[in-house]
Formats: C-alpha cells, structure tokens, sequence
C-alpha cells in the first residue's frame, strides 16, 4: 500500500482508495501495546518512534505522522511549552509565548541555522529516522507542520495579533512570511530525515475559522511562499508532495484552498465533500470522516459507512477530519483502513 499511496501523492491515478493519515493519529490502545505513557513520547526520539508506528501495528493503518504535537516549532521560536505528566492525555501546549507583537517577528529571530539545533527539532529528525529504519518500507511518513498562521498565534499574544489585522496589517503579513520561511526549514529537516511527504496543519489560519476574507488577504500568501519554499532546495531529485489540512466550515473558500500550493487539500466533516469535489480540479481531495463522533465515539457501522460515503463523494484518499482522539479504539481505525 505504501507504494501506492506514493503513486496518488505524486498525482498518478491508483486502483483503488486508500486509507491513510498525515495528521496525528496515536492510540491510547496502541502506546500501552509498546508499554508507553502518553506523556513520554513527546520528548524521546526513541520513545516518539515507536508510539507513532504503534497504530500501524495494531490496525494495518499505513501511515505515521511525527512529531505527535503542533507545538514544537513554537518552542524552536522561544516559546515556553507547558508538558503535563499529572495527565493521562492531554498534549503539550504553549504556556508562555515569545512576541507581545507581530512586529517583534524578524527575520534575525526566525533564520539562521542555529535555529534547527533549538527546542525538539533533532528529537524530531531522529525519531522519523528511527521509523524509516523501522517500518519505513511499509507504510507513509508524513513531517507534520503548523500553518503560518497557527504557529504565529502559538508565538504572538492571539489578542494583539487580532487586533494588528486591523490596524497592523503590513505587520502580520510581513510576521507570516518570516515563520513560513521558518517552517520550510523544519520540512525540509524532517524530508531529509525520510519524511515522504509534509502535512501543513493551518487550524488557526483555517477560513472556516478566520474568514474567506482574511484566510485570502493574510494567509493564502504565507502559505503559497511557504509550499514553494518546501519544493525549493531539497536534497534529493524525488517530488516531496504537500498535504494542506484545515478545520471547520470552508465550502465557500474551497477556491482558495486550490491556490496555496498544496497537492492535496484535507478537510473536515463541517465541510460538504461533494462541493468540495467539484471545485478541486487540479488538487487532490482527502477526508472526511468525523474523528469524534464518529472514529472516537461511532460504533464500527458507523465508521464503515462514513467511509463508504466520502469514496462515493469522490475523495482521492480517506482520512480522519483532524487528529485522532487518542481514545479512538483499535478496531474502528481498523474498520476504516
């Protein structure tokens, strides 16, 4: 299956539709099957690889996603996380950010090669190494990455961001294109490292939560500069494809989406997949199936015909709508793939 799935992502037309995730997608039911606590794969490149392949092993699922939070990149930036060992799955999360303004947000404090030897980035590298090592001749690697705008609100007080849209916008773009240059580093790190393709994660920067209007005035941008820059300078002659993940609502900028770049565009169930289909003629469409209601909390029917429905809606690939509840049992996943 994994050469298949490299087949679809390099555009090339596959027998079949196959299930998969760039997007976190770890077990509660897996870490224990690899004698792991969720609070501890974060942390350990040893530790991180193993936890993402354990879904894998237990379901058959071909595909794995490091690193398993959003946040490192934010904590390359200076950002302070906060890690939760008193709590069974809750994942790390800013606690301090860096800038009080999208101002602060420079080139001198977003380049430099130094900035790949902070925070987790070798933990990362070396746990995707460890995978490719591992498992990596059966199953798809994705470098999961924030969007531009989702790691300008995990950097920058989310107050004062909002408030220089208005009245800063030069300001929050210029802020944008920095951390996307930024990003391209960490993809490029972790293709090198044997990623196959990258996930951009835009949750924040996501129209169905900022607006068609803003997403196209502020974020399109940064994103366009930033899958270019992930085509740009990479080590090897071989095509890294590029997955575009965004959350709510986005019908009405489904025409937007098709310009950042990306190879494909992942959606969530807010988002009808028909309409989506007859707008996405150039790139790929994955998803759509409910992680909560119905991966987490739907019995296996349920799943099996949430599957059923976005291969007749003309998906090129089922995949969860967002990261997986780490709850989500073993034997719904396998009724998926």
């Amino acid at each position: 299956m994994r050469d298949e799935i490299l087949k679809l992502l390099n555009g090339k037309k596959i027998s079949s539709t196959p299930a998969f995730s760039g997007l976190i997608h770890v077990t509660a039911e897996g870490l224990a099957s690899e004698g792991l606590s969720f609070n501890e794969i974060h942390t350990n490149a040893q530790k991180m690889a193993k936890a993402a392949v354990s879904t894998f092993k237990l379901t058959g699922l071909p595909s794995a996603a490091l690193p398993l939070d959003l946040c490192a990149p934010a904590e390359m930036l200076g950002a302070e996380l906060r890690y939760y060992p008193e709590e069974e799955f809750r994942f790390p999360q800013v606690g301090k950010v860096k800038f009080e303004s999208t101002k602060e947000i420079t080139t001198e404090n977003t380049e430099g090669a130094e900035i790949l030897e902070m925070g987790r980035a070798g933990i990362i590298c070396d746990a995707i190494q460890l995978v490719k090592q591992d498992v990596g001749n059966d199953l798809v690697i994705s470098g999961m990455l924030p969007g531009p705008f989702t790691l300008l609100l995990y950097v920058c007080r989310p107050k004062n961001v909002f408030i220089e849209i208005k009245k800063d916008p030069d300001s929050v773009s210029k802020a944008l294109f920095h951390l996307s240059s930024f990003l391209s580093k960490i993809g490029h790190a972790c293709l090198n490292a044997g990623a196959d393709f990258i996930t951009i994660h835009e949750m924040g920067g996501s129209p169905g939560f900022i607006g068609p209007k803003p997403f196209e005035s502020h974020i399109l941008p940064a994103l366009q500069h930033l899958t270019l820059r992930l085509r740009s300078g990479q080590a090897s002659n071989l095509p890294h494809p590029i997955v575009l993940s965004v959350c709510g609502k986005t019908d009405s900028a489904m025409n937007l989406l098709a310009q950042t770049g990306a190879n494909a565009i992942s959606i969530d169930q807010m988002t009808d997949l028909k309409k989506a289909r007859a707008v996405l003629k150039d790139a790929m469409l994955f998803g759509n199936v409910d992680p909560v209601n119905v991966l987490w909390q739907g019995g296996e029917g349920l799943v099996a015909e949430a599957v059923q429905g976005a291969k007749e809606a003309g998906v090129d690939a089922v995949w969860p709508g967002c990261d997986m509840v780490v709850q989500t049992p073993i034997e719904n996943i396998k009724v998926m793939s």
